[in-house]
C-alpha cells in the first residue's frame, strides 16, 4: 500500500478543523483581543463608537486634515479674487453706460435745433426779433432757470489777491521812500 504525501497546507486541515492562518494566534474566550479596548500590542485601539483607528487610518487622516488646510486659503483667495472681478465688471458696466449717456448728449449738440434751445434756457438768449422777459424777485435777483456766472473764484479769508493797482502802489510807496546812499572807504 502507498501512502499518500500530505502537503504542509493540508496537514492542518482535515475533518473537523478549521483552517488557520499563518502566525494567527487561537483566540480563548475571554482573550484580550475580544475585549473592546483591549489588545496586544499590534492590534489597532478601539474607539467608543466600535471603529477601529490603524496607524495608517491615522497617518490618512492628518493628510487629509493638511490638504484641507492648505485647500482652504486658496479658496478663500479665489472667492476674494472672484468677488473682485464681480465689482470690476459692475464699474466697467457703470461707466460704459456713463459713456454711452456722455455720447449720445455730445451727438445732440449737433443739432442746430438743440443748441439754439440750450442757448435760450441756460443763457436767455432771443432770436432776433422777439422780446424776451426777465421776472425779478423782491431781492433783485432773476427768478427761474437759466445760468448764474458767478465772479471769480474768491481767496479764503485773510488772504490777498494781489491786482494790478496794488502793485503799482506798491511801486509807488517804494519810489517815495529813497533808500540811503551808502558811501563805501
Amino acid at each position: 500500500m502507498a501512502r499518500a504525501t500530505r502537503s504542509p497546507r493540508s496537514a492542518s486541515a482535515g475533518p473537523g478543523r478549521t483552517p488557520r492562518r499563518r502566525g494567527a494566534r487561537p483566540s480563548s474566550p475571554g482573550s484580550a483581543s475580544e475585549q473592546p479596548g483591549r489588545g496586544d500590542a499590534r492590534s489597532a485601539p478601539v474607539l467608543r463608537w466600535g471603529l477601529r483607528l490603524t496607524r495608517r487610518a491615522l497617518v490618512m487622516f492628518l493628510v487629509v486634515v493638511v490638504l484641507a488646510i492648505s485647500f482652504v486659503g486658496s479658496l478663500r483667495i479665489y472667492l476674494s479674487q472672484q468677488h473682485d472681478l464681480a465689482v470690476a465688471e459692475q464699474q466697467i458696466r457703470e461707466r460704459s453706460a456713463q459713456i454711452a449717456d456722455l455720447e449720445t448728449e455730445l451727438a445732440r449738440w449737433d443739432d442746430p435745433d438743440y443748441v439754439k434751445a440750450q442757448a435760450r434756457q441756460r443763457l436767455g438768449w432771443v432770436m432776433p426779433g422777439e422780446t424776451g422777459y426777465r421776472v425779478v424777485g423782491p431781492d433783485g435777483k432773476p427768478l427761474g432757470g437759466g445760468v448764474v456766472i458767478e465772479s471769480e473764484q474768491r481767496l479764503p479769508s485773510g488772504e490777498h489777491d494781489p491786482v494790478w493797482w496794488d502793485r503799482l502802489w506798491g511801486s509807488v510807496q517804494t519810489a517815495d521812500a529813497p533808500t540811503r546812499k551808502v558811501t563805501v572807504p
